[in-house]
């Protein structure tokens, strides 16, 4: 069990847990875990099992999790057989995960349920980020076509306010706050919202017009934790952006995260030991490599390696490929033909909810691998049209002979899809030129979005023998989740819980910053 005097940790927004587990994972000079997640609030049914499970695993210090519990990730034995076998575990798992959805519960109950969970501790730690529909540029690309809407309406861009009234009521020692970057564009009557958040995020009780709560009426200092970050008022706007790939995530991730201290703490000079160490990019290849090849699955008729094999097969009297001017040259052709040439069925077939093995990681085994688990969850993959198998085909040589994904205008004509906006995208205006992105080997992933659930199209796996999308767990490897952290639900779901969460191995370096801080305030250990 974590040690008593972890720090306590109260997780908003949740989703499947990423933030809390960097948290939790969090150890100074590898001695016991300094925090301790006391509340996770999450709406989403299946991001709540997941938070759950996860929440019933760190019960147990680490490597002394049951063998129970790796049944469950097998699929041999049932999560309620799992949970009667521990009530205690289980009782704490459920204390700890709560389904609510802020905004829609009742206030009391949510300002309860954060009492209880920090008990009589000033020195506690609240960390998490509002949905983020309303403030990305995609969501408000989206809600211009909606007859009526009205910004300054939207709920989603006033949730925020639950993560400032929570603020006001307890005063966290430090809170983290973490969303799109987006945000540093979002107008609100014509006023920037980064700017609103700030001031209100900087003086909680006088945003909300109110008195002081309990006696206690504290401002915060807002920070920037990027590497050319600092104090708000010193540095821009575009300074508070993390950009995940320079910080040992695989994947081009750029979030905003806002970092808050207390009056009453001293936040110091914000010294580089206090911002995120900057690492070498990690390529693709390093989190892939070693995992079990699958084939896809064929949508709209006989789904059987057979029947795969003969839809690849089938590109070799394709006129996009027998033509001489193939658009990706030579070599993309005689790369294509030879992996039609020499490809077989995977040994895993479309792979399963568990594979069985002894699988690698190239990069962070400590993190990502659990000997006990002996294997792989939630890697199996979804259909494709037979056209779409061709598409991933051509794009992945395509990748591994000139090192980047194709855009529309490097692909033939024949391979083209047929939409709408196609003709846009090959006149140079740029509207989904990259339709089909192959995730390449030597550079680190694009940025993980919850889109995964609905196709495939934008991660292509890099090797053109298993004409793919990324399953829930390359997935997951790519948002740097360990391979004993079981995404629950559908695979639509599971993908949903991957693309939204926070990756925890950045979530971890954070914590680091976090805890350096109350170091120098006397506060930690």
């Amino acid at each position: 069990m974590p040690q008593p005097h972890a720090v306590p940790v109260v997780d908003l927004f949740a989703g499947p847990g990423g933030l809390g587990e960097g948290f939790s994972s969090f150890r100074q000079d590898k001695r016991e875990a300094c925090f301790k997640v006391r509340l996770s609030i999450e709406k989403d049914f299946w991001a709540h099992q997941t938070l759950t499970l996860r929440a019933f695993y760190r019960q147990f210090a680490p490597g002394r999790a049951p063998g129970i519990y790796y049944d469950l990730l097998r699929g041999s034995t049932e999560r309620d057989t799992l949970f009667a076998r521990f009530p205690d575990e289980a009782a704490q798992a459920d204390s700890e995960a709560w389904r609510a959805e802020l905004g829609v519960m009742g206030y009391p109950e949510v300002r309860n349920r954060i009492k209880a969970a920090v008990g009589k501790s000033d020195d506690w730690i609240l960390i998490g980020g509002p949905p983020c529909q309303a403030y990305s540029i995609a969501g408000r690309s989206r809600n211009k076509g909606v007859e009526g809407y009205r910004p300054d309406r939207d709920r989603r861009q006033y949730l925020y306010a639950e993560y400032l009234e929570i603020i006001a009521d307890h005063w966290p020692a430090i809170f983290v706050m973490e969303n799109v970057k987006g945000l540093l564009s979002a107008k609100l009557r014509n006023h920037s919202v980064f700017d609103f958040i700030h001031e209100d995020l900087s003086a909680p009780a006088r945003a909300l017009h109110r008195r002081a709560s309990n006696g206690r009426a504290h401002r915060y200092t807002i920070f920037s934790v990027a590497p050319n970050g600092g104090l708000f008022e010193d540095v821009g706007v575009h300074d508070f952006v993390v950009q995940a790939e320079r910080h040992g995530v695989p994947q081009a991730r750029h979030r905003v995260i806002l970092l808050g201290v207390r009056d009453d703490l001293t936040s110091g000079s914000f010294s580089w030991r206090r911002l995120l160490p900057t690492l070498n990019e990690i390529p693709v290849q390093c989190v892939l490599d070693g995992m079990p090849a699958l084939r896809s699955g064929l949508s709209g008729g006989n789904d059987s390696s057979d029947a795969w094999l003969r839809v690849l097969r089938d590109a070799r009297d394709r006129r996009w490929l027998k033509s001489a001017g193939i658009f990706g040259g030579s070599e993309v052709r005689d790369l294509v033909a030879e992996t039609i040439q020499n490809v077989s069925a995977p040994r895993h077939d479309r792979g399963a909810e568990f594979i069985a093995g002894d699988f690698r990681v190239g990069y962070r085994p400590d993190w990502f691998i659990d000997g006990k688990v002996d294997g792989l969850c939630n890697h199996s993959t979804r259909e494709h049209m037979p056209h779409d198998l061709h598409r991933y085909l051509y794009a992945a040589c395509f990748a591994q002979c000139h090192g980047r994904s194709p855009v529309l205008s490097d692909f033939p004509a024949d391979l083209l899809p047929d939409h709408d906006n196609v003709h846009l995208a090959l006149s140079g205006h740029g509207y989904f030129a990259d339709r089909f992105r192959v995730q390449v080997r030597g550079r680190c992933a694009t940025t993980i979005t919850s889109h995964l659930a609905k196709d495939g199209h934008g991660f292509i796996h890099p090797d053109p023998r298993q004409c793919r999308s990324l399953t829930v767990r390359e997935a997951a490897r790519l948002q740097t989740f360990p391979d004993n952290y079981l995404f629950c639900g559908s695979r639509t779901q599971q993908y949903v819980q991957v693309g939204n969460a926070v990756p925890p191995l950045l979530a971890e370096s954070v914590a680091g910053i976090v805890w350096a801080l109350l170091e120098t305030n006397g506060l930690a250990g």
